[in-house]
């Protein structure tokens, strides 16, 4: 994953950046499979790998396959991300180790799911149940957020420019018709 990582930094070639960023989620769920998490690996594959990829490569054939190269360096952007990853650190030091036994979710949420969710909900797969009963609602909302997301970024990759000598609404060139016509 590092070296993937490492690969989507230094690439300028936009085609090859969606693929490696393909591989790295795969990757990233391979990892989730040895940590016996299969439902989070699924969903990484499948959102990660299948619809990101799907979007990102539509988003190409919509735009350039090479990054524009920067024109200088932004200190203020490096701090920022700094400060913002600091604050991030700071706000998981009290959190508990992992896997341990003592901490509060294994304490309150984790035995009651474990002893009742088979009874109550009626599923025999504990993870099932979790994500289609107790967390329905939470994951009909992530499921409206990402179909939202989807609908905007289409939304936006439909606009069209003008063609050349098209006329606005009001019949006067705009700006945009102008600079293409330059170009």
């Amino acid at each position: 994953m590092v070296i993937t990582g490492l690969g989507l930094v230094y690439l300028r070639n936009l085609f090859a950046v969606v693929m490696l960023s393909g591989i790295f989620t795969l990757t990233a769920a391979m990892l989730y499979v040895a940590m016996d998490a299969v439902d989070v690996a699924f969903t990484e594959a499948a959102v990660g790998a299948g619809i990101s990829t799907i979007l990102m490569l539509g988003t190409l054939a919509l735009t350039t396959r090479e990054e524009k190269v920067a024109r200088r360096w932004h200190p203020g952007a490096l701090l920022m991300v700094l400060v913002t990853g600091g604050i991030l650190v700071y706000g998981t030091l009290d959190m508990p180790h992992y896997g341990d036994p003592g901490a509060p979710a294994h304490k309150h949420v984790a035995p009651r799911y474990i002893n009742e969710s088979g009874k109550e909900i009626g599923v025999p797969n504990i993870v099932t149940s979790v994500l289609a009963s107790y967390r329905g609602y939470d994951t009909l909302g992530e499921t409206t957020v990402i179909f939202t997301a989807a609908i905007g970024v289409l939304a936006l990759l439909g606009r069209r420019r003008r063609k050349h000598g098209d006329k606005s609404q009001d019949g006067v060139k705009s700006n945009d018709d102008e600079e293409q016509s330059t170009i």
